[in-house]
């Protein structure tokens, strides 16, 4: 059977090229220690890899959205501690206050405590964030939470500004986490304190006048509803972030495993890839011998 020169040649370069596109494809396999460089090479494990990476990427967002909330809510958590204990001052000094037995000059030099508190109450109650936002406003993040207004007649200088609403954040698939507080309720606090501060402004005031008994003991009860309103944000806080870590924890496992099952399927057997490599190497050296011997063959040498 005679071969034609040209058909040889083609013969010989398909199989070059062949050989030198496994030789580079290997060789670029194992550079990476991927096994799957185009989709070509394995589709059905391909779309594997797409979905894990791409539920890996989800799970990695969670778990940011998770770290951001709960470093938030531990912000929020000691901001409000900070009030639980003004609160819980200002309840022990009115509970000194109300003592019958104590003179106009006592009473008078619980104002200036009471003007600090009440002040250091406005001043955590307003606490702005690092981008300058209101964080105990609900969601209206640039209104103050609490407006004061000294045009007002006292024991109404203090409102509310903000909302009750829940800034939602995703932190799992279908679940949502509120990243916000708001201290509604604790502007009456403020109002009834400053009535306290107007009533032990008078002079010759006794706690024994029915009228300032009756502004005292009004002002008692409001710190400590204040005192369960905030307690209780503190402890919703306290269980979120529990709640969170938990949450964190599961994705961890389920991140760990889709990494698994990623260095799984898309590492490349470098024992097998060195073997391939070594007999397409092989092969090459051999075409291009046989190449270079036939190249050199003619019919005169065997006439």
């Amino acid at each position: 059977m005679r071969i034609a020169t040209s058909q040889y040649q083609a013969t010989t370069t398909q199989s070059l090229q062949r050989n030198q596109v496994q030789i580079s494809r290997l060789t670029q396999q194992m550079a990476s220690g991927q096994r799957i460089m185009v989709p070509s090479d394995d589709p059905v494990d391909n779309v594997r890899l797409s979905r894990l990476r791409r539920e890996e990427s989800t799970i990695t967002q969670y778990r940011a959205n998770i770290a951001a909330v709960k470093e938030r809510l531990s912000k929020n958590e000691g901001y409000l501690t900070n009030m639980v204990n003004d609160i819980t001052s200002g309840h022990d000094l009115l509970v000194w206050a109300a003592d019958g037995s104590n003179t106009p000059d006592d009473l008078a030099a619980m104002i200036t405590p009471l003007q600090s508190l009440r002040d250091s109450l406005l001043y955590a109650a307003n606490t702005k964030d690092q981008e300058g936002r209101y964080i105990f406003s609900g969601t209206l993040t640039t209104t103050e939470a609490i407006a004061f207004d000294p045009t007002a007649t006292i024991g109404s200088r203090y409102t509310y500004a903000g909302n009750t609403n829940s800034q939602q954040v995703i932190v799992g698939n279908g679940v949502t986490q509120a990243g916000n507080q708001n201290v509604k309720g604790l502007e009456q606090l403020l109002n009834q304190i400053d009535a306290t501060i107007e009533a032990l402004s008078k002079p010759g005031v006794t706690a024994n006048d029915p009228d300032v008994r009756a502004v005292l003991t009004a002002n008692l009860d409001g710190f400590d509803s204040a005192l369960t309103l905030v307690s209780g944000k503190i402890a919703v806080l306290g269980g979120s972030q529990n709640i969170l870590t938990t949450l964190d924890a599961n994705h961890s496992i389920v991140s760990l495993s889709n990494q698994i099952a990623i260095t799984e399927i898309g590492q490349l057997d470098m024992g097998q890839a060195a073997i391939d490599l070594n007999g397409y190497s092989v092969a090459l050296q051999a075409t291009y011998k046989a190449y270079a011997r036939i190249g050199e063959m003619s019919l005169f040498s065997v006439l």
